[in-house]
């Protein structure tokens, strides 16, 4: 394996015996590259499949990828992986962080970090100048992760790198997240898994060590090249958004640009309120709490904002903060919560009371908290079936008109991406919404815009297989598209690259707008030195796919009968997706067609489904994987335990 892109090193640390050793990258990155490849490799070796997420057996895995460090491609974030205890059941899960910590780690000699065992006593791990050692954190024990990251930064050096979770996470809230330098954040619970391991943070400092290349020439030149394309993604796309979303006091209030390490595109900023308070403040996160506080105030203010420092300092998904909160005013709308029965002013909700009070009791799991922080079907369930009814009513965001941005009513092909995953898959459900997004300011006739229904054709026989991926209308083409997206979506994840600047797929100064999928392989080859073209590098997609797919299996994920979506999506009419008013998509020869009412047949599901396996070569009976599959993915090995645990599907 070529030592070039790798700081070469994978520390291993065991937090039952306070021991740390290390392990050579090169035992992963020739088949896995990094990030999710890497991540998943060490968990399918080293986690046995009967592990609970709170167990000393689960392991907690940071990972970077080859591109860490580099400047301009935006290839410095990274991957924390482990088995979640937000799932039901818990099952391997991943988040992706960005902000500086991932290239500080490959600085400072390592490539990836994996935390197996518990603590007796909270601890974090020291970092520095390539050394590693455990420190106490009793006294960080309950603070905040925002007050944590500056205590420890105050202590070490502004220069020193921070993941840290706050009292969710210590507490073991089943949606607590991991919060790092630049206000990035993790979720799928995993934050819970860090504090059930007594880890406070993880710091790293000391001298940084650069990156080496294999061909510097060759990479400069494809660094000038994509920097060429950058104005594509530099302007936000024109797509029409409901205006009480995002207030043009919330764009005065916004300062300075804070990119993560090596990017120049991102257009995320802080945000400063009127006491002076700065943070982060972009996407769902953002916007969780503003449907609910400007009609509660009549107005826009800097509640929105204070209400997402409160999840990032206690160590929550804004997310599901998000639909909890849906939740609980349904409840109470239909008398099943009040205000004194939940110990939390739910009649106030959109007030800076009421975020403060649910955010506190849930994270301490003080009272009524206790439930709401195993999740709200562990909640509902305990209330009663009226309250599981209300479930049901609820969508991504704060209110159901909010919440069809990624509905597969809208994007057919996001339904198989739903049915596969265990958690909301944001880097494949970006790939098909933002493509359509530019197509529907051209559908609205913005004349800035370039995606037009040719265009749009155009990139689907190019990155999704065929034209017929371009009619949304239809589901054929769907399943094809479906597994392309996958596999180079998870070669992204691998490598790992920004989601908001990667893949390049439309380009708005070429002559035909159809963007170049092989950049990503280009890059690697050039820092790495490897020889790997375009199909190459989805092949090593497709490995990490089967793979984490085989870890679902052994966690008992059962294929075709577990790929499956909610009822509403068959049952409930497509309404409103605030980012595309009227539910616009290309249909048939690009014509411009609503989705507005629509839903998923089940048959057409159920036969999409059938074509996904095929061309996956998987059993498209049971959905479960062949062994011809697996070892075409040169995955032999996992072939081999599948079938001892009888969980092979049969070949034809």
């Amino acid at each position: 394996m070529s030592s070039f892109g790798y700081a070469g090193r994978i520390l291993q640390l065991d937090l039952s015996t306070a021991r740390v050793t290390i392990a050579p990258t090169s035992d992963y990155a020739d088949r896995f590259v990094g990030g999710r490849g890497i991540a998943a490799k060490i968990y399918w070796d080293e986690v046995p499949p009967e592990a609970g997420a709170f167990d000393a057996g689960n392991q907690l895995i940071f990972a970077t990828g080859p591109m860490a460090g580099l400047p301009t491609i935006a290839g410095s974030r990274w991957q924390v992986c482990g088995k979640s205890p937000a799932t039901t059941p818990q099952r391997f899960s991943y988040s992706n962080l960005g902000g500086r910590w991932g290239a500080s780690l490959k600085f400072a000699g390592y490539d990836a970090v994996a935390v197996r065992g518990k603590s007796d006593r909270p601890v974090y791990l020291l970092i520095r100048d390539g050394s590693a050692e455990l420190v106490d954190a009793s006294a960080l024990w309950g603070k905040g992760a925002i007050e944590t990251r500056e205590i420890l930064k105050s202590e070490l050096g502004q220069s020193a790198r921070v993941v840290a979770v706050g009292p969710a996470g210590e507490n073991m809230a089943v949606m607590a997240t991991l919060l790092a330098d630049n206000d990035s954040s993790g979720s799928a619970g995993l934050g819970a898994v860090m504090g059930s391991k007594k880890l406070k943070a993880i710091v790293v400092t000391g001298a940084a060590k650069g990156v080496q290349v294999r061909h510097p020439e060759r990479l400069k030149e494809l660094t000038q090249h994509y920097r060429g394309l950058m104005p594509i993604y530099l302007r936000a796309s024109t797509y029409r958004v409901s205006p009480e979303l995002v207030p043009s006091l919330t764009r005065t209030k916004m300062q300075k640009m804070d990119p993560c390490y090596g990017c120049r595109g991102c257009t995320r900023r802080l945000y400063e309120a009127d006491d002076g308070t700065k943070g982060k403040y972009f996407c769902a996160s953002a916007l969780f709490y503003q449907p609910w506080s400007i009609p509660y105030h009549g107005e826009f203010n800097d509640v929105p904002f204070f209400a997402t420092k409160l999840v990032d300092t206690y160590g929550l998904d804004s997310k599901t903060i998000d639909r909890m909160i849906s939740w609980l005013y349904r409840c109470f709308e239909e008398g099943i919560l009040t205000d004194e029965t939940a110990g939390i002013p739910i009649s106030k909700t959109g007030s800076l009371e009421f975020i403060q009070a649910l955010v506190e009791t849930l994270s301490f799991r003080r009272g009524f908290g206790d439930l709401l922080a195993r999740g709200i079907d562990t909640a509902a369930e305990a209330l009663g079936p009226k309250a599981t009814e209300q479930i049901g009513r609820i969508g991504y965001l704060a209110r159901p008109e909010y919440s069809e941005i990624y509905s597969p009513r809208l994007y057919i092909t996001n339904a198989l991406f739903h049915a596969m995953e265990p958690r909301l898959p944001m880097q494949q459900l970006h790939e098909v919404s933002t493509l359509i997004a530019k197509w529907v300011s051209w559908a609205n006739r913005d004349p800035r815009a370039s995606a037009s229904s040719e265009v749009i054709r155009a990139i689907a026989g190019r990155f999704w297989g065929s034209d017929a991926a371009a009619d949304f209308s239809t589901y054929e083409g769907k399943a094809l598209a479906a597994r392309m997206v996958q596999d180079r979506q998870m070669a992204k994840e691998c490598l790992v690259l920004c989601d908001y600047m990667w893949p390049v797929i439309d380009l708005e100064n070429s002559e035909d707008h159809v963007g170049d999928p092989t950049l990503e392989s280009q890059l690697l080859s050039a820092v790495t030195g490897l020889d790997l073209d375009e199909q190459a590098l989805y092949g090593i997609g497709a490995r990490v796919f089967n793979l984490q797919r085989a870890i679902h299996v052994r966690e008992g994920h059962r294929g075709r009968q577990f790929d499956r979506l909610a009822d509403r999506c068959f049952d409930e009419p497509l309404r409103f997706d605030h980012m595309n008013p009227d539910c616009l998509v290309p249909g048939k020869d690009g014509e411009i067609t609503s989705r507005k009412g629509a839903v998923l047949d089940r048959d057409a599901f159920e036969k999409m489904k059938d074509e996904y396996y095929q061309i996956r070569g998987w059993d498209p009976a049971t959905g479960l994987q062949t062994r011809a599959a697996l070892e075409a993915a040169g995955l032999p090995d996992v072939s081999d335990d599948l079938e001892k645990r009888g969980l092979l599907g049969a070949t034809d």
